[in-house]
């Protein structure tokens, strides 16, 4: 199959959109597919590539890095769109998004007959963060921000959701097309214990401590992760030889390093900054904890490749995360913003390290059912059985489909 990929963002970006559609695009054309990937550049200007044997194409982007420091996008990107799709010719197209590139691929694809999937990975949360005067709005700005996604994922063949979690709160919002649920997948390849880790090594590594009982988040450091909440938990923490090591970058970096100062908290906090993608497996692996205290979590990549690699973990009782939580038995949970709730369960942890080993096979055995290879396989299963669509242009301005059977 020749299938289109259409978004606002992609690797080597490392937010979960990015993340996941990386790895689908790569794994399809591992399986013979002919990929190509089109998204807002993060270069400003166009460019087209091959990446691991994916055809990428960034299309030409406005900078609003004054507004939003990893702002570049497409305002209109009909025109190039059009251009690639015709250079292209895609059998299928799968959208991730609801902004303008996607936008375009799915007029185009209405247009011409092509069966089209939509994957959502958006929340409202998401935009809060670089709207706060318009989030102020509460209620109102979250539905207005849903019926924007709506306004796109309305006019898919299909869409997918990442968890049950983001397939329950994507009905609950009025989407009526068929749903399926199918995890975004890890590498397992990647992603794995990895006996006898030299765990000093990449600790000192980070400016980590390996004396210390070490709690770890990675991912985006932005306002709906809820950072803040473990550095308010660790002012908390009446144990010494517990160290909360932060990794990531984003736009409430600066806000929570002042907030350690704030706090006093000195070396039981420490900012890694970015880790580069090959010594995320080996991170994780030295880490004793991985905590992850979003409550906008659709599916949390960065918690299933901890899972992954064994650990324990401390997660956010909130929309996806409860599901890779046994409590007691791989981890705990804690009340979503409540810092004082997180300190109780992260001494819990540490007065169990004994329990430690146990507690990651577990964990190890929930991230085996989320393998990239089966996911990527459930997609393309997914792909062939999306009904066929009669070009607008041949159905008399209203859409006529029929399902065909998969391959």
């Amino acid at each position: 199959m020749r299938i289109l990929i259409a978004g606002i963002t992609y690797a080597p970006a490392r937010n979960g959109q990015a993340v996941f559609t990386a790895n689908l695009a790569e794994g399809l054309t591992r399986l013979g597919h002919t990929v190509k990937v089109i998204f807002d550049s993060y270069e400003g200007k166009s460019f087209k590539r091959m990446l691991n044997g994916v055809e990428i194409e960034g299309l030409p982007t406005l900078d609003l890095t004054w507004f939003d420091p990893l702002a570049h996008v497409a305002l209109l990107p009909f025109r190039d769109v059009k251009r690639s799709f015709n250079e292209f010719k895609p059998e299928i197209v799968h959208i991730q998004d609801h902004y303008p590139v996607s936008r375009a691929a799915l007029r185009l694809a209405r247009e011409q007959g092509i069966r089209v999937l939509g994957s959502n990975h958006f929340m409202p949360e998401n935009i809060a963060q670089i709207a706060p005067s318009l989030a102020a709005a509460g209620p109102v700005f979250k539905r207005v921000m849903w019926l924007w996604m709506l306004d796109v994922f309305k006019r898919v063949d299909a869409a997918t959701a990442q968890s049950k979690a983001a397939a329950d709160l994507t009905r609950a919002q009025g989407l009526n097309v068929p749903l399926t649920t199918i995890s975004c997948g890890i590498d397992l390849n990647r992603f794995h214990p990895i006996p006898n880790i030299d765990r000093r090594k990449y600790l000192t590594r980070y400016g980590l401590n390996p004396d210390k009982k070490v709690f770890l988040f990675i991912g985006r450091v932005d306002t709906e992760k809820r950072i803040d909440v473990l550095l308010q938990a660790m002012r908390l923490v009446q144990r010494d030889d517990i160290q909360l090591g932060i990794s990531g970058r984003g736009h409430a970096l600066q806000h929570l390093r002042q907030l350690k100062e704030t706090l006093q908290l000195g070396e039981r906090v420490i900012f890694t900054d970015f880790i580069p993608s090959e010594d995320l497996p080996a991170l994780l692996n030295s880490a004793d904890v991985f905590s992850m205290p979003s409550e906008a979590e659709l599916l949390s990549i960065a918690t299933l490749e901890a899972l992954a690699c064994a650990k324990p973990v401390l997660l956010a009782d909130a929309v996806a995360l409860p599901e890779w939580v046994r409590p007691g038995v791989n981890g705990y949970l804690f009340k979503p913003g409540d810092a004082q709730d997180a300190a109780r369960q992260m001494e819990l942890l540490a007065e169990q390290a004994e329990r430690w080993p146990s507690m990651g096979q577990v964990s190890l055995e929930i991230a085996c059912g989320h393998g990239l290879e089966d996911i990527v396989r459930k997609f393309v299963t997914l792909y062939e059985g999306l009904p066929v669509t009669r070009p607008l242009s041949q159905a008399s301005g209203s859409m006529v489909t029929h399902a065909v059977k998969p391959r």
